[in-house]
């Protein structure tokens, strides 16, 4: 019997690069929009990912899809899996 690894769920989220200045580093500013739970007004939240880019490929303004991974650095825990769309 082949015997196969199974791997854990892994987190994966879309955002907007908002800084490719470092080497085989971006950042990314991954935008939610939450409601509040007392004025029910829908407020924009956004946080951002330092994510491994190991081509270099991603440039500023592009969407990009990420997946979590082992930490590669003090604050870098995601990495590129993909370029969704090009910036115009």
């Amino acid at each position: 019997m082949a015997e196969t690894t199974v791997r854990n769920n892994r987190k994966i989220r879309e955002g907007l690069v908002v800084s490719n200045k470092m080497n085989k580093t971006v950042v990314i500013a991954i935008v939610e929009r939450v409601r509040h739970p007392k004025y029910d007004k829908f407020i924009t939240r956004t946080k951002k990912l330092y994510a491994h880019d190991e081509a270099n490929d991603a440039k500023t303004g592009d969407k990009v899809r990420v997946v979590e991974t082992r930490p590669m650095s003090k604050t870098k825990r995601w990495r590129v899996v993909e370029v969704v769309e090009r910036a115009k």
